[in-house]
C-alpha cells in the first residue's frame, strides 16, 4: 500500500499546486455554468447555438493548449535546474507559435463559420429550429473570434508561471475575469441598468472584455514580480533562439500541438454523430458537459499537479522518484473522481430543471449526466495516465495513445452506432464511454513499462 499510499508531507505539496488550479478551474466552470443557465434561460436555439461554438472554440483552445503545454515540458524541466535563460526561451518560442496557430484559426473561423455550426444541425426533434440556431451560433462566434488573442498571450504567460510552481497569479487574474465575465454576462444578456437586451452578442462580448483583463493581470504582473519570474527579463529585447532550443521545443510541440487539435476536433465528431438523435440531444450534451466540467476539477488540476512536480524531477535526474510521485498523484485523481461523480449522479435529475427548455431535453441530460457520472474515474485515470507519460517527453507516444486512438477506434465506433442503427441516445452514448476502456489497457501498459521517465534537457545545447 505504501506504494499508492502517501505522507501528509507528500499530499500537501501536491495540493500546494493544485489547490491553486483547482480554486481557478473550480470558479472559471462555476462561473460558465451560471453564463450557460442563463443563456438556457432565453431560449434552446440560443443554448445549442452557443454550446456549438464553444465546442469548435474548444478545438482551438486544446490547439493553444498543446503549444504551450509541449513547449512547457521542457520549460519545467529547464526550471527544476534553475536554468532561467532556458525558460525565457521556452517563453519567447511559446509566443511566436501561439501567434501563428491564432492566424491560422482566425482565418478558418471567418471563412467556414456556417459550414462548421451546420455539422451539428441535423433534424430528429421538435426542440428547436435550425436556421435560427445557426444564426445564434454565427453572430456569437463573430464576436468571440475577438477575445483569442488575448487568450493566447495569456496561455502563455500562465503556463510558464505554473511551470515554475508560480500557479497563484493565473488563479486570481481568473477569478477576477470569470466574475467581470458573470456581471456582464448579466447586464448584457438580459438588459439590465439600461443596456439593451444583447442575448447571445452579449455574453460573447462579455467573455471577451474579460479575456483581456485577464491576459493584462497576468502579463503586467509578470514584468513586475522579476524576483518571482526572473525568466521574464528580457524576454522581449530580442528573439534570437538556437537552432538546437527551437528544434527541440518543435520536436516536443509538433506532436502534442497536433494531438490536442486532432483530439479536440475528434470529441468535436463525437458530438457531431450524437446530433444525429436531433437538436434536443445537442442541448442535452452541453447541460451535461456543463455540469461535469463543475466536478472535474479535482481530477484535471491532478493532471497538472503531475506535469509540474514530475516534471521538475525528471528534469534534476530524480527518475524513480518522478515514477513514484506519479503513482501516487494518479491514485489521488482517480479517488477524486469517484467521490465527485457520486455526487453529480445524485444531482442528475435536479440540475436540468433550471434550463428553460423542453422535458424531452431535460430527461436526456438526466441519463447523460448519470452515465458520465460513472465513468468519471475512468476519465481520471486516462488523464492521469496522459500527464505522467507527456512529463517526460514521450510526445509522440501520447499522440497515438490520445488522438490516433480516439480518430481510428472511438470516433468510428460512434459514427457506425449514430448512421447505422436506431439506438437511442443513451445507450448509444454509454458504448461510447465505455470503449476507452480499451485506451485504459493500451495507457497502462506505456505507463508501467516506465519508458517515459527520462531527463529530455541533457540533449539540448544553450
Amino acid at each position: 500500500m505504501r506504494k499508492y499510499i502517501a505522507t501528509k508531507d507528500f499530499y500537501k505539496k501536491v495540493m500546494v499546486i493544485a489547490l491553486p488550479i483547482m480554486v481557478q478551474n473550480g470558479i472559471s466552470n462555476f462561473v460558465s455554468l451560471l453564463d450557460n443557465i442563463m443563456i438556457g434561460r432565453v431560449g434552446t436555439e440560443q443554448m445549442s447555438g452557443v454550446s456549438i461554438v464553444n465546442q469548435l472554440l474548444f478545438v482551438f483552445t486544446l490547439c493553444l493548449f498543446g503549444v504551450v503545454s509541449g513547449a512547457g515540458i521542457l520549460g519545467a524541466q529547464y526550471f527544476g535546474q534553475k536554468n532561467m535563460p532556458g525558460v525565457r526561451d521556452v517563453l519567447r518560442i511559446k509566443l511566436i507559435m501561439v501567434m501563428a496557430t491564432l492566424l491560422i484559426a482566425a482565418t478558418i473561423f471567418l471563412t467556414m463559420d456556417d459550414t462548421l455550426i451546420s455539422l451539428y444541425l441535423h433534424e430528429g426533434s421538435d426542440a428547436g429550429d435550425l436556421a435560427t440556431t445557426l444564426k445564434y451560433g454565427r453572430d456569437y462566434l463573430r464576436v468571440m473570434l475577438i477575445g483569442l488573442l488575448p487568450m493566447a498571450i495569456e496561455m502563455s504567460y500562465s503556463s510558464t508561471l505554473r511551470e515554475s510552481g508560480e500557479t497563484r497569479v493565473p488563479m486570481q487574474a481568473s477569478v477576477i475575469a470569470v466574475f467581470i465575465n458573470l456581471v456582464l454576462n448579466y447586464i448584457l444578456i438580459f438588459g439590465k441598468l439600461g443596456v439593451p437586451a444583447l442575448g447571445v452578442v452579449g455574453a460573447a462580448i462579455a467573455t471577451v472584455i474579460s479575456r483581456y483583463i485577464q491576459m493584462l493581470y497576468v502579463v503586467i504582473w509578470t514584468h513586475t514580480h522579476t524576483v518571482r519570474a526572473p525568466y521574464v527579463e528580457g524576454v522581449y529585447r530580442n528573439f534570437a533562439i538556437s537552432w538546437s532550443m527551437f528544434a527541440k521545443v518543435c520536436i516536443l510541440t509538433l506532436p502534442l500541438m497536433l494531438n490536442e487539435t486532432l483530439w479536440s476536433a475528434g470529441v468535436a465528431a463525437v458530438n457531431t454523430c450524437y446530433s444525429y438523435r436531433g437538436l434536443s440531444v445537442v442541448a442535452a450534451i452541453n447541460i451535461q458537459s456543463t455540469i461535469y466540467n463543475i466536478f472535474n476539477i479535482m481530477y484535471i488540476a491532478m493532471g497538472d499537479a503531475i506535469a509540474i512536480i514530475v516534471g521538475q524531477q525528471l528534469g534534476a535526474g530524480h527518475i524513480e522518484e518522478a515514477k513514484d510521485t506519479a503513482t501516487k498523484i494518479t491514485v489521488m485523481a482517480v479517488t477524486f473522481a469517484a467521490l465527485g461523480g457520486l455526487f453529480m449522479f445524485a444531482i442528475s435529475d435536479l440540475f436540468p430543471m433550471v434550463y428553460n427548455t423542453t422535458d424531452d431535453v431535460r430527461a436526456i441530460a438526466g441519463t447523460v449526466i448519470r452515465i458520465t457520472a460513472c465513468v468519471m474515474p475512468i476519465h481520471a485515470l486516462l488523464h492521469a495516465l496522459y500527464f505522467a507519460i507527456r512529463s517526460g517527453g514521450k510526445t509522440v507516444v501520447t499522440f497515438l495513445f490520445d488522438s490516433v486512438y480516439l480518430w481510428v477506434i472511438a470516433f468510428p465506433f460512434a459514427y457506425c452506432l449514430a448512421h447505422f442503427t436506431d439506438m437511442p441516445i443513451g445507450p448509444l452514448f454509454t458504448l461510447c464511454q465505455l470503449v476507452d476502456l480499451i485506451k485504459v489497457a493500451v495507457g497502462f501498459f506505456i505507463y508501467r513499462s516506465g519508458i517515459w521517465a527520462r531527463n529530455i534537457t541533457e540533449s539540448v545545447s544553450d
